[in-house]
């Protein structure tokens, strides 16, 4: 066996050169600040920094893991070793670049990164003890992108380390057998471990705090700023053969210095920064809305497949129990419609909410009929795919749905002797058709192939802000750091608000009264420029007390028309006449607004959406003639296909399908 014992002088020296590298560090630094701090007492001021200069000084925490055996091509353990720790010196000079009051900057480190450290005791064949310590150590370069995320001293890095090798000793002392005392021990054995890699490429991702140790106005600034890093063992195998990783946990501190340059003048004066606060009124009215969803019996499927399109919601088993069909508007699609989202995330989960009436009515049953130009087989296949779904999230009986394949529907958009647009309009015919005749699932008054019972679901139109006393400081960016907030009652109490560095500050009214009903406040905000010099502006405002406002309940009804036809169908004429019309209130005003989808002449739309309209008017006007009642007033709209007022936009089958309809607002009379 070979022995190097200048290898274990060399060990001591290192130590000794370790602890001497770290006090002269210190002690250079200290002279240097001591240096400079009396340069820097004087009048003239200077701005941040973005080139910072200086040293990291650090304790590398290393952990071992794998396994390691074959020490060199001279000698292998005759046990294999696996855990260890150890901790290790890092040094390294830095350069780093990041402006004031932004997000992101740029360091650089490159020096000296000990990664020694000691294997767990292991015990041999002859029940010996054995040890293993290394002296692996690094030249490291270690570029990081830096991100402040608040703007403030707070910061995250994150980059690739590059290291090259320059010591890879070992030392390995074989123990005595316990249970022979007076055994001799062994030698040691030194010497260098065989395939360690030259260059190891891996990264690391840690995060610091930049403390300033002198003033922020001064020609020279010094910052300290204690750090911590991971580097996980991604890359991190020294040798080519073997299991042997390394994991370290750095923690240190930074010494870094910066030149500012000198300010003139204050670039910003007083007069460029506008101050202002916006009080909150008081709503009296708060509208909450009952909308009454219409849900068509149709599943639209992609043309040239028969897998339900991922623009419908689909629900896994588990997700089934919390499923409520007057909430689906929480449950969002893959893809939804840009206008009236909340309305088509209800027409997405059709399935869903079919599959929930289903469940609550277990003697209901359906038939699903597949239609696709590809032939009735392919829209068997279509009406399959839905009831697989139906039974195997929902828990549907398979007796209880029944499945059929036709190449049209009964009612088909693509009409004999059409020749307008007959690519959407054959996209439309792409579907799959709910027929039941269970009252429970259906729209009142119908059965067979007609709509499914409504939605309903109640929103609450109301100002979020309500509470809210916005500040604003215009310019306050580029010409302050920060400025803050005074407001002094009228029995002269002061509360403080801030630092802050953006242009608008929103504060809840019950922060600033807390215990006060009202009151008068005087405001004065106080800013501080980047030359140092402070900027003040007066102003008060009164703040009234939060009062609820009264709700008004208005009612929200749609009927949906085929392709082309303004004529309201048998189904709904009884739904406007028993449903709707009796829930108008006393004195009430019903809106009523005609839509078409992008089909066709954009002159014809318009007028057949107001034909739709006016039939709806007559339908509700004739019954309320038999009611006896007067005090009705109309406001009938007709908007065609017009975007800014369209429901949905016109990209999917059923988008054209629902924007061809009615909305029937029921309004209170105040």
């Amino acid at each position: 066996m070979k022995t190097n014992n200048h290898i274990k002088i060399g060990s001591r020296q290192a130590r000794s050169l370790n602890s001497l590298s770290v006090k002269s560090f210190i002690l250079i630094t200290l002279i240097w600040f001591a240096i400079q701090t009396p340069v820097q007492a004087q009048e003239t001021q200077y701005t941040t920094p973005s080139w910072w200069f200086g040293a990291a000084v650090g304790s590398n925490f290393n952990f071992y893991h794998g396994s390691t055996q074959v020490l060199n091509a001279d000698f292998a353990s005759p046990a294999t070793f696996h855990n260890g720790k150890g901790i290790g010196l890092y040094l390294a000079p830095l350069v780093e670049y990041h402006r004031p009051n932004t997000y992101w900057g740029f360091m650089f480190q490159a020096g000296f990164d000990n990664r020694e450290g000691k294997f767990n005791q292991i015990t041999t064949a002859c029940n010996c003890p054995a040890d293993l310590s290394t002296k692996l150590r690094y030249f490291t370069i270690e570029p990081s992108l830096r991100l402040a995320p608040f703007k403030s001293n707070f910061y995250v890095y994150a980059g690739p380390r590059i290291a090259f090798n320059n010591s890879k000793s070992f030392e390995y002392q074989l123990g005595i057998n316990p249970n022979f005392p007076s055994q001799p021990a062994s030698p040691g054995v030194n010497g260098d471990f065989s395939n360690i890699k030259n260059t190891i490429v891996s990264m690391q991702i840690g995060m610091g705090y930049d403390i300033p140790i002198n003033s922020t106005i001064a020609k020279t600034q010094w910052i300290f700023s204690p750090f911590v890093a991971f580097q996980p063992y991604f890359g991190q195998n020294p040798r080519d053969i073997e299991t042997w990783n390394l994991t370290t946990v750095r923690a240190g501190f930074t010494l870094k210095f910066g030149s500012g340059k000198e300010i003139e003048s204050v670039k910003i004066v007083d007069a460029e920064v506008q101050f202002s606060v916006q009080t909150p009124k008081n709503e009296v009215v708060t509208n909450r809305m009952r909308e009454v969803f219409p849900l068509r019996n149709y599943i639209f499927f992609n043309v040239g497949s028969t897998e339900i399109p991922d623009r419908y919601v689909l629900l896994t088993k588990n997700q089934v129990k919390d499923f409520k069909e007057d909430q689906v508007q929480f449950t969002t699609p893959k893809r939804t419609s840009g206008r009236s989202e909340r309305q088509m995330v209800v027409y997405y989960n059709v399935i869903n909410i079919l599959g929930d009436r289903m469940q609550k009515f277990p003697s209901s049953t359906i038939k699903l009929v597949g239609s696709s130009e590809k032939g009735s087989d392919d829209g068997r296949a279509m009406a399959t795919t839905v009831k697989n779904y139906l039974t195997s999230v929902f828990g549907i009986d398979s007796s209880r749905i029944t499945v059929e394949g036709r190449v049209k529907p009964l009612i088909p958009s693509e009409q004999p002797e059409g020749r307008l647009e007959l690519d959407l309009l054959r996209e439309g015919d792409q579907r799959v058709t709910i027929e039941t005749y269970s009252p429970e699932l259906l729209m009142e008054f119908q059965s067979g192939d007609a709509p499914l019972k409504p939605v309903e679901i109640v929103s609450l139109e109301q100002n979020k802000n309500r509470d809210d006393i916005a500040f604003n400081v215009a310019g306050s960016k580029e010409a302050f750091t920060t400025w803050t907030l005074e407001l002094k009652d009228e029995n002269g109490k002061v509360k403080n608000f801030g630092p802050y560095s953006e242009d608008k500050v929103i504060v809840s009214r019950n922060t600033i009264l807390k215990n006060q009903q009202q009151g008068n406040f005087n405001v004065t905000m106080v800013g501080q420029t980047k030359s140092g010099k402070t900027v003040r502006k007066e102003t008060s405002v009164y703040i009234l007390p939060y009062v609820a406002p009264q709700i008004q309940e208005s009612i929200r009804f749609s009927v949906i028309y085929e392709f082309n036809e303004s004529k309201s169908i048998a189904i709904y004429e009884k739904y406007l006449t028993e449903i709707v019309t009796p829930k108008i209130p006393n004195g009430g005003t019903v809106a009523i607004k005609g839509h078409t989808d992008i089909i066709g002449k954009e002159g014809y739309n318009q007028n057949l959406s107001l034909e739709r309209a006016n039939d709806v008017r007559s339908i509700i006007e004739k019954k309320l003639a038999k009611l006896g009642r007067t005090d009705v007033k109309f406001q009938i709209y007709g908007y065609g296909e017009d975007p800014n007022y369209s429901l949905f936009e016109n990209k999917y089958p059923e988008e054209r399908f629902y924007n061809r309809t009615v909305v029937i607002d029921l309004i209170p009379k105040n």
